[in-house]
């Protein structure tokens, strides 16, 4: 089988933000998305803001940019109209990678989608409770020789990547004692999680083949792993992230996700290899940073080295200045230190519980703040 890769801009980006609708008087999750979608004219209409998996979730995708600030800008832009349409029917957004309090059974899957359909027939309950969100973010690659070079390296940093975005640590009305419930429960089904560590682009065409001979896939898009190759657009997709709460967070960390693109893209035009981490580590730095966050210890590099992953996030910043500096991100990367030294959504909604003595309606009323408002200065 044989997959084209779409010529693309380098280091060009797209972010894609999954948002939850909550009634706003008891905090619950609400079926709004089809609403919303028909107040906003439909898809044709407005193609940048979609359905998703569970009615109570809308998607805003940002138009491809070369500049993180332009395609946050988008998000923002499609928030802010989105929560206009949302205001007389007595539903908030929020967004984090779980909701503290709702309960899975009680969620209405989107209706007339097909691949949902299939995707539940064939799951059963553990697709039922895909009551998640995240936000993915999209790099293009000049030359698919690189994509998979690229992904290993990017899969040294994954568990930066979920320390950073770490937004659920309650589920169904417990504290799981994770920073990322999410990354734990997606993982369960059966084409999600790490994608393979291949070495060149056949290997993936067979793996597909394979797949889709059997009956395991459709579609590409099917695979849903962590991070993958997205042929369609010509870009490596990051979908380790929970849902981030507030703008300037997704700009931090979709800086990083671009810088290192571009950083390892570099280091292969120099003609040197990319770092690389056997796939037990993989496996264990990822399980390391959903449970622990950002106190995760995480393993370094093929030596077994080992540093907390706030340490390490200080070193790759400085690293990755030049980089950021040519891409127009500088501002933004520089916000990922901001979130390693304030805390991280996790912390700031356990901090909301525990000074509300345990109130889950609490955390749901911050997080809807901070996605309408931001944080205060000083608190990233």
């Amino acid at each position: 089988m044989e997959i084209g890769f779409a010529a693309s801009q380098r280091s060009r980006l797209g972010i894609e933000w999954e948002i939850a609708c909550v009634d706003r008087r008891s905090g619950e999750l609400a079926p709004a998305a089809p609403g919303l979608l028909a107040r906003l004219g439909g898809a044709d209409a407005f193609p940048h803001v979609t359905s998703e998996l569970l009615t109570n979730t809308v998607e805003v995708v940002s138009a491809p940019h070369l500049g993180v600030a332009d395609a946050v800008a988008d998000l923002t832009r499609l928030v802010e109209r989105v929560a206009t349409l949302a205001e007389p029917m007595g539903v908030d957004l929020m967004s984090a990678g779980t909701h503290p309090f709702s309960q899975w059974f009680q969620q209405q899957v989107t209706p007339g989608k097909p691949r949902y359909d299939t995707l539940i027939d064939r799951t059963r309950w553990w697709g039922r409770q895909m009551m998640i969100w995240g936000v993915h973010v999209h790099v293009a690659v000049e030359d698919r020789r690189k994509v998979f070079p690229i992904i290993d390296g990017l899969l040294t940093y994954l568990p930066h990547f979920q320390a950073l975005s770490a937004s659920s640590p309650f589920w169904a009305g417990e504290n799981t004692g994770y920073a990322s419930n999410r990354a734990l429960m997606f993982q369960q089904l059966p084409t999600a999680g790490l994608p393979p560590q291949f070495t060149e682009w056949g290997q993936y065409e067979a793996m597909v083949a394979d797949l889709t001979h059997v009956g395991v896939i459709e579609q590409l898009n099917e695979l849903r792993w962590d991070i993958r190759p997205s042929p369609r657009w010509g870009t490596i997709e990051v979908r380790t992230f929970d849902g981030i709460s507030t703008a300037d967070e997704i700009g931090a960390i979709a800086a990083l996700t671009q810088c290192l693109v571009e950083h390892f893209s570099r280091e292969l035009d120099a003609g040197r290899d990319v770092p690389k981490l056997q796939p037990w580590f993989v496996r264990e730095n990822k399980w390391r940073a959903a449970r622990y966050g950002l106190d995760a210890i995480i393993i370094q590099n093929a030596a077994g080295d080992e540093r907390l992953v706030t340490k390490d996030l200080d070193e790759l910043v400085p690293v990755l200045e030049p980089v950021a500096a040519a891409l127009g991100c500088s501002a933004q990367l520089a916000g990922v230190r901001d979130i390693a030294a304030h805390g991280a959504s996790y912390q700031r909604q356990l901090r909301v519980a525990a000074a509300n003595g345990g109130s889950l309606k609490a955390v749901v009323s911050s997080l809807v703040r901070e996605l309408r408002d931001g944080l205060p200065a000083g608190a990233a």
